[in-house]
């Protein structure tokens, strides 16, 4: 089970595709909530669509996902931690005579 310590996200390093301060470190929150080197673990990820934090999200909670299917005794400290919780926020649909979802045109008194 012992791999290299690659992270590779959609055929990038890790490190390249999310460059933003602090967004490697929050996906990495996951190893050592349960006190596991990341170093230890292969990692390879695709990961599309949303935004950069959505997809910093996303790949955070598949990577918590990945090591409870590992060792199912990891879930209450990944859970304490905030990390096996998905964040159900969508966008919301855009209403019949409205230009966005809550968004109404202009009124005009005559």
């Amino acid at each position: 089970m012992d791999g290299t310590g690659r992270f590779v996200v959609n055929e990038k390093e890790a490190g390249v595709y999310f460059p933003r301060l602090g967004d490697l470190n929050d996906i990495m929150r996951a190893f050592s909530a349960v006190g596991q080197d990341a170093k230890k673990y292969d990692i390879t990820v695709k990961v599309q669509g949303g935004g950069v934090t959505g997809q910093t999200e996303a790949v955070r909670l598949g990577v918590s996902r990945a090591l409870v299917l590992i060792n199912g005794d990891w879930t209450s400290a990944l859970r304490k931690n905030g990390l096996l919780t998905r964040d159900a926020r969508v966008k919301e649909r855009k209403k019949p005579g409205l230009k966005k979802a809550r968004k109404a045109p202009t009124y005009t008194k005559r």
